[in-house]
């Protein structure tokens, strides 16, 4: 198993302190504080453990304060609900202290119903495009060093970029599609691919409400995520090559709005997601 996935799992198993108390180690990916994804991860994680005989339908998380990467980050779930088919859970996530995340999830015993979806987008598959892992070196060498930082480590996932990146024309409309899957095969258990989609949903959806004004890489915009919210449709394999649709109806106010879909290779809508964050234009960094 690839190194970087399999640090990624070690981060998401969770010390038990206590009934309904958890602990999580946390990693620095290069950004001034915790990825938004590992909090979201490592919540949804400890959610499920207190949940027997369901699946996790939909979460709704908002993010309070900055998490210190130095730092483990304790979760304490409440046991709002457990009824004939939901379940729900109520999970803040502390540090030094303070709380620094709060969410809620929904889970549901399996069952049958009425089906539809949207169609997928017709865009290339995955092998017809680059590794967008790490951008090319001319662009990279441009980067402010906080960026370079941000982007030299290493990652448990790999994405490919449908509308490629070019410098010369940065501000683009606000949508795209991404290409991303884990960088190993991984255990068949569901819950373990939907937490895992949950960290990686964090990825390439805010920054696509800069797309307008100049892209994120520029080191001119100041992002930072302020709630998540998640819709998990179908079974969902993230070793498998999934879909990200994003879009980015509004931005106001000094904060984006970002929603998409997540597609299966085949074609199936497996999740949806949408999140609203800070965004602050600022003078370039070097």
């Amino acid at each position: 198993m690839d190194e970087q996935i399999a640090d990624l799992l070690n981060l998401l198993e969770l010390e038990q302190l206590e009934v309904n108390l958890f602990r999580g180690e946390s990693r620095d990916i290069g950004s001034p504080q915790v990825f938004g994804g590992q909090v979201l991860g490592q919540a949804l994680t400890a959610a499920s453990m207190t949940v027997e005989g369901r699946i996790v339908h939909s979460l709704h998380a908002y993010f309070l304060r900055r998490g210190d990467f130095n730092a483990p980050i304790v979760y304490s779930v409440d046991r709002s609900l457990d009824g004939r088919s939901f379940s729900n859970r109520r999970v803040i996530a502390i540090q030094h202290g303070q709380q620094i995340f709060n969410m809620t999830a929904s889970f549901q015993v399996m069952e049958q119903g009425i089906e539809h979806q949207i169609a997928m987008p017709d865009v290339p598959p995955p092998e017809d495009l680059p590794d967008f892992s790490r951008p090319p070196r001319e662009l990279f060498e441009r980067l402010p060093e906080h960026l370079k930082r941000f982007i030299e480590k290493p990652r448990p996932f790999e994405f490919r970029m449908v509308q490629p990146f070019d410098p010369e024309r940065p501000k683009a409309p606000p949508a795209r599609q991404v290409w991303f899957r884990a960088t190993s095969r991984l255990p068949d258990d569901e819950a373990l691919h939907r937490c895992l989609l949950a960290y990686v949903s964090d990825y390439n959806l805010l920054d696509t409400a800069t797309l307008p004004h100049g892209s994120f890489l520029s080191g001119t915009f100041q992002l930072a995520s302020i709630d998540h919210a998640m819709w998990f449709h179908r079974p969902v394999r993230v070793d498998d090559w999934l879909l990200y649709a994003v879009e980015s109806p509004s931005a106001s106010g000094a904060r984006g709005f970002a929603r998409a879909s997540v597609f299966s290779r085949d074609g199936r809508l497996v999740a949806s997601t949408a999140q609203e964050g800070l965004v602050r234009v600022i003078a370039p960094r070097g």
